[in-house]
């Protein structure tokens, strides 16, 4: 049997062959992320009084946010379950698993009885799928922009890798669009008796064309040559056991976890800021009716959607950080004019408004996909990108809405909110500054050295290099 150090390396994907990745990544993100976002807007814009009825309108709207972040509580879990074992068995299972997932809990959604049919088990029943939601999510994000970068060309992999990053706006423009031709065509009364539903309920007839799409594409080649090598060690007599991809993230790659987590919070505090709160906040504080501010919302995600990939591209020519600091200074700066614009009520100031933060936010999005995969070596690298993406949920896009939510009831305005955008900024601009660039890294290697395996004892490595590679942990040396 050939041993790990002879291994071949991974074979390049055809340029058609990663064109079919990167579509069929895109549009199982695309309806994962229909799925979340459904929920958020539903949350701001009925789930208050379907669900949490008898209460004060801003108590109520606290309420139903309070579930949508329980849907961020679960995602750490997916990232740990489907980190673990999507390193161990590959990316495409998972991500089969993860859309089979968040479209039943979907789907189930729109059966639920409300509060008036039920009582109290209505919002139990939603807070339980709102976990299956953010679990599946949280396995989702790892896998989805792992198999398109490991199959990428290397000196584009910010561009290709932003290509599932722009499922989420895309998520959000489906989402939107379908609630806002909902409520332009149904009456208050008739969307909140039924028409409510139909969004959940044609997650269902999408989750089928995504998985019918997801099930047609390969495993990616880098993982494919780097379980052949482990499998290679455990064949030998004297070779090491692998540690659990979870030891080794915290063992060799606690400081990226921590980073990756500092760089999620400005880019996630402020999109859900952006397209969640905005919901609230436009139609309590300036009068706007629902459907303005949902037409506002559409209109930039689809900008959001054009200029993700334009940002991975100049990634590619610049590096991760320089673009990521950008966009996280430009949101902070962006900030006090985002909500000025908003308080004067002009629709063509409220498009201004969010189109040019989620413009700016796509500046850390789109290199966030390649500059995480490109800090973890392979056989750790579903465990660590994940865990450093969903871990900072948690403390970021989960209490988002609800901190500006109480925020602007306490306060009864929009520097509080703006200044906890500008607090989550700085600590990006830390986290981001302190990191090393990555943009030349090649994902075949081990922490960026030669692909090649010693034997037990270094053997197969000149000099320094063997006795050095004898001395690491075993689960330090594989990829």
């Amino acid at each position: 049997m050939a041993s790990a150090a002879t291994a071949p390396p991974p074979p390049a994907t055809p340029p058609s062959s990663l064109k079919r990745i990167v579509a069929a990544s895109l549009i199982g993100t695309t309806i994962e992320w229909y799925d979340f976002f459904l929920y958020g807007s539903a949350a701001a814009l009925v789930f208050n009084k379907l669900f949490f009825p008898g209460s004060d309108p801003l108590v109520g709207t606290l309420l139903s946010f309070l579930t949508y972040a329980v849907g961020f509580a679960a995602r750490p879990l997916g990232a740990l379950v489907f980190g673990h074992y999507g390193d161990r068995l590959g990316r495409k299972k998972l991500l089969v698993l993860s859309l089979l997932l968040m479209g039943g809990a979907t789907f189930a959604i729109g059966l639920l009885p409300t509060h008036a049919t039920i009582g109290t088990a209505a919002p139990v029943l939603l807070t339980v799928l709102r976990l299956v939601q953010g679990f599946a999510l949280g396995g989702e994000w790892g896998g989805a922009v792992l198999l398109v970068s490991e199959h990428g060309d290397a000196r584009r992999r910010g561009f290709w890798a932003s290509w599932p990053q722009t499922g989420a706006p895309a998520g959000q423009l489906l989402a939107t669009g379908v609630l806002s031709l909902l409520t332009a065509v149904l009456s208050d009364a008739q969307f909140t008796a039924w028409g409510w539903r139909i969004p959940f309920l044609l997650s269902g007839v999408l989750v089928m064309v995504g998985l019918w799409i997801r099930l047609s594409v390969d495993e990616s080649p880098v993982f494919k040559a780097a379980l052949a090598r482990a499998e290679a060690r455990r064949s030998a007599q004297d070779g090491p056991a692998e540690k659990p991809p979870l030891v080794s993230v915290l063992r060799h790659h606690w400081r990226d976890v921590l980073i990756a987590m500092g760089a999620r919070m400005a880019e996630n505090i402020s999109y859900y800021v952006i397209t969640a709160f905005i919901l609230v906040y436009a139609t309590t504080s300036t009068g706007l009716s629902k459907q303005t501010a949902l037409n506002a919302v559409l209109i930039a995600s689809a900008v959001h959607f054009a200029v993700i990939p334009a940002w991975g591209a100049l990634s590619d020519r610049v590096g991760r950080r320089p673009v990521y600091l950008l966009g996280a200074a430009g949101t902070g700066l962006w900030m006090f004019p985002f909500f000025a614009l908003i308080d004067t009520g002009g629709f063509g100031n409220l498009i201004l408004a969010v189109t040019v933060g989620l413009v700016l936010h796509g500046a850390m999005y789109a290199p966030q996909a390649a500059f995480f995969s490109e800090m973890f070596a392979t056989r750790m690298r579903y465990s660590g990108a994940s865990i450093g993406a969903q871990f900072s949920s948690v403390a970021a896009g989960a209490p988002a809405p609800l901190v500006a939510t109480a925020l602007l009831a306490d306060y009864d305005s929009p520097t509080p909110i703006a200044l906890y955008v500008i607090g989550a900024v700085v600590l990006t601009l830390i986290a981001v500054g302190v990191a090393k660039e990555t943009r030349h890294r090649d994902l075949a290697d081990v922490d960026g050295e030669a692909v090649a395996e010693p034997g037990p004892s270094g053997a197969g490595l000149p000099g320094a290099q063997a006795a050095k590679e004898s001395a690491r942990p075993a689960d330090a040396r594989t990829v």
